[in-house]
């Protein structure tokens, strides 16, 4: 039997992010409270948000505003706006986090590990020397030390500067 992590503050989004047969990558930016939904930054073609189930701490993706699930779909603008928010992002993290390298990738289609597979999505993941712990190595567990809100907060101090 798996050990069992207590974590009830994520009920919250978990209830919230129950699919409705919608697109997060496309309701999400049609609404208007970006915090809340966790969109950190707009570009004319693509954005950029935290991810509400991170691999560790600063993970962000990036999506364009278009529909799709293949990068051959995407224009020359888009490519170049989802590129330069990749520089952007990297930026604001170092510069909060202070990370040793990044891991940056896309996870296309399903058995490729994409959690949803029908909107192209780009993960930033910090990473630092020796961040490997004890707890997936002892109980298959991850461990987040900062809510979403303090994250959004940091990087959007970062962002300002």
């Amino acid at each position: 039997m798996p050990d069992l992590l207590w974590a009830p503050w994520r009920l919250e989004y978990i209830e919230k992010a129950t699919p409705t047969g919608g697109c997060i990558f496309v309701d999400l930016p049609s609404q208007e409270d970006d915090r809340q939904n966790l969109i950190l930054y707009r570009g004319q073609y693509a954005f950029v948000m935290l991810n509400a189930f991170p691999y560790t701490n600063g993970h962000l993706m990036i999506a364009p505003y278009r529909h799709t699930a293949e990068m051959d779909e995407l224009d020359d603008a888009t490519l170049l706006e989802i590129n330069q928010l990749l520089a952007k992002t990297t930026r604001w993290i170092k510069a909060a986090y202070h990370p040793d390298g990044f891991n940056i990738g896309i996870n296309l289609g399903s058995a490729a590990g994409a959690g949803i597979p029908s909107h192209i999505h780009w993960h930033i993941v910090p990473r630092w020397s020796g961040d490997t712990n004890f707890m997936p190595i002892l109980t298959d567990s991850k461990v987040i030390v900062q809510s979403l809100d303090a994250l959004y907060d940091l990087l959007e101090a970062e962002m300002a500067l």
